[in-house]
């Protein structure tokens, strides 16, 4: 039996995230909300994530988004929190305010209410931004999985994908 506190794979891919930072000299913040720091939590699992664990900001309201990050209102009316506009603002944010050579932001819906036509549950935003780097990544992914807690693992392991170098 495992002493992780959440499943093997995610725990596997945290490992590598933390060893490969930390070969490459490299720090991480999130901004995470739909996940609700299920991605520091991972990467917490490993010995000497503190070597590469900045820190973390779990902004679930647009209130939090814009108090902790910086998120413009304006983008918050014009596209919504789960968007690559507001996205985009949470990583931008989250590396402003920590020392993190970069950060990854996530926002979905995991439902199982919350979805619309153009955004059904399981719609999750991801965005990668490295500190000197004035073009991030975003982007927007369809989970299908069948529950809250299959949408938040696969947007935690996406997550992961993004934070190796």
């Amino acid at each position: 039996m495992s002493d992780a506190l959440l499943p093997k794979n995610v725990v596997d891919l945290a490992r590598r995230v933390v060893e490969e930072n930390a070969a490459a000299g490299r720090t991480i913040a999130l901004a995470e909300s739909c996940t609700g720091g299920l991605v520091a939590a991972a990467l917490t699992e490993i010995a000497g994530s503190s070597k590469v664990l900045d820190r973390g900001f779990v902004t679930y309201s647009n209130a939090a988004k814009q108090e902790s990050l910086g998120v413009a209102g304006d983008i918050l009316d014009a596209f919504g929190a789960v968007s690559v506009a507001c996205v985009y603002a949470m990583a931008q944010g989250a590396l402003a305010r920590s020392k993190a050579d970069i950060a990854v932001a996530i926002s979905g819906i995991a439902g199982p209410d919350g979805g619309s036509e153009q955004k059904p549950v399981g719609t999750v935003v991801f965005a990668r931004a490295l500190r000197g780097d004035n073009q991030p990544d975003a982007e927007s992914r369809v989970f299908d999985a069948k529950d809250r807690a299959g949408v938040r693992l696969q947007a935690t392991l996406c997550a992961l994908e993004l934070l190796l170098p």
